[in-house]
């Protein structure tokens, strides 16, 4: 099962290699007024890390597909 988790992560990451999240900061309160700002931060998973977890997740499927017989 956790092969099989981990082999769809690396399929996600090698489709879709960038993703960005969003952060709201306090700025400035004065009082009750609260001044925020939204940063956006991209992240990029590198292609031989998902490669890897790919393989990894499938070799951990495999092997759990030949324990059972």
């Amino acid at each position: 099962m956790i092969g099989a988790i981990i082999a769809l992560l690396g399929l996600l990451a090698l489709a879709q290699p960038v993703f960005t999240t969003n952060q709201t900061k306090n700025v400035a309160t004065i009082g009750d007024l609260k001044i925020q700002a939204n940063e956006q931060t991209s992240h990029a998973i590198p292609p031989i890390l998902s490669g890897a977890a790919l393989i990894v997740g499938l070799v951990m499927v495999a092997g759990g597909l030949y324990q059972k017989r």
